[in-house]
């Protein structure tokens, strides 16, 4: 178990900076999906909603980051919390997996060969973010 928790903190700090690369990566994403243009077209309120939504988002993923990063050591420590938020993490992340597949309008998705390679790359990350905080979750809860 005691290897098992070694490989879990690698993969949580290699979690936790590839979701800081998300959270920069992501401040393109208004620019390559016209949401100024599309915004304009909705009312104020919707508009101020969408981007505190968008804002709430990004600082999840870079506090997501910044603790697997910084606290990988607390976050296998099978303490209740360490539970609780990698179980949590671990929520957050496969729900976005199903989302991905199961809510969004594949016909509103931007076309051409970057962009398909784009999306590739995002699921296949949330894929991993996902699998390491159930990991992360699963060792934690083995040892409370």
């Amino acid at each position: 178990m005691e290897a098992f928790q070694y490989n879990i903190q690698i993969l949580l700090r290699i979690a936790g900076l590839a979701q800081l690369v998300l959270v920069l990566g992501s401040l393109a994403v208004p620019r390559v999906l016209n949401w100024q243009a599309e915004l304009a077209k909705v009312k104020p309120l919707l508009k101020q909603m969408f981007w505190t939504y968008a804002a709430y988002i990004l600082l999840t993923n870079l506090c997501f980051g910044l603790v697997s990063v910084f606290a990988f050591a607390e976050l296998t420590n099978s303490s209740i919390l360490a539970t609780l938020v990698t179980g949590f993490i671990a929520v957050y992340w496969i729900s976005r997996v199903l989302i991905q597949f199961f809510y969004f309008d594949r016909k509103g998705f931007p076309k051409g060969i970057w962009h398909r390679f784009a999306e590739v790359l995002l699921v296949a990350l949330f894929i991993f973010l996902s699998v390491v905080y159930t990991g992360a979750l699963y060792l934690n809860y083995q040892q409370l």
